[in-house]
């Protein structure tokens, strides 16, 4: 699949650009050749199953995983050689809860503005207005152990959001949540890209999550299977839903696998 390296009007880099990445554990190659963009103020989703290649691509983006065949950037910074520029411009929600349960939410915040050497005055006006973005203001003193899963998912978005990243990165963040608080989460998020020019990639193996509006690049085994709007791939998989274009790209690839 030929991957197109693309600019805003403006001249400037994609938020996200993934290019010609592969990746291995071992003799397992869990990524083949991955090449997709994310546009700034964009809302674009890693559709997958799970075991598709998700989360191995989000660890190389936040460079837990040196990526050593094919590049990542992130507004044009190398992930592998400027890995501080890139990182500064970007923010992560891990599929795994990660606050520190015995910490209030003002704390795993405040712990996490320290690491981004963001100052006490600067970072207490900083939780506060996140806090407000994602509805979280009043259990700002609660311990973490006292939250609801989607109110922990809030506060790690919230987190996410305090060094003011013009990209996000979310790894499956409605596993495991009632309907309402995915609904909730995800109109949050999808009103930061309207509002605040957010770039976002959503990972997800939940259709439902996904529009037709969106970006989309759909994963299976490691490899991109397709990518482009979702109604673009949802007409050019003759299909009538995306979930359907999904089960049908699922399919295809397989049966081509086959030997």
């Amino acid at each position: 699949m030929q991957h197109v390296r693309t600019i805003d009007r403006e001249g400037k880099p994609a938020a996200l650009d993934v290019a010609g990445v592969s990746h291995f554990y071992g003799h397992k190659q869990a990524l083949k050749d991955v090449s997709f963009i994310v546009r700034p103020a964009s809302f674009t989703v890693l559709l997958g199953l799970n075991g598709a290649g998700k989360t191995t691509l989000f660890s190389l983006t936040n460079h837990l995983y040196d990526t050593r065949h094919g590049a990542i950037r992130i507004f044009g910074h190398d992930i592998n050689r400027d890995s501080g520029e890139a990182l500064r411009r970007m923010g992560v929600v891990f599929q795994a809860r990660t606050l520190d349960l015995d910490l209030s939410v003002r704390q795993n915040l405040a712990y996490h503005a320290c690491l981004h050497g963001i100052g006490a005055r600067e970072a207490t006006a900083r939780i506060s207005a996140v806090l407000e973005t994602v509805e979280m203001s009043e259990r700002i003193n609660d311990k973490a152990r006292s939250l609801s899963g989607g109110q922990m998912r809030r506060v790690e978005i919230a987190r996410a959001l305090l060094h003011s990243p013009p990209l996000m990165l979310l790894d499956e963040a409605t596993v495991g949540l009632d309907i309402r608080s995915r609904a909730g989460i995800m109109a949050t998020i999808r009103n930061l890209v309207t509002t605040r020019g957010l770039a976002v990639l959503w990972a997800t193996h939940l259709i439902d999550e996904v529009d037709e509006d969106d970006d989309a690049v759909i994963l299976r085994q490691g490899e991109v299977v397709a990518q482009g709007r979702v109604r673009d791939i949802v007409q050019a998989s003759d299909c009538s839903s995306i979930g359907e274009a999904f089960t049908r790209l699922n399919r295809t690839a397989a049966a081509e696998a086959m030997p």
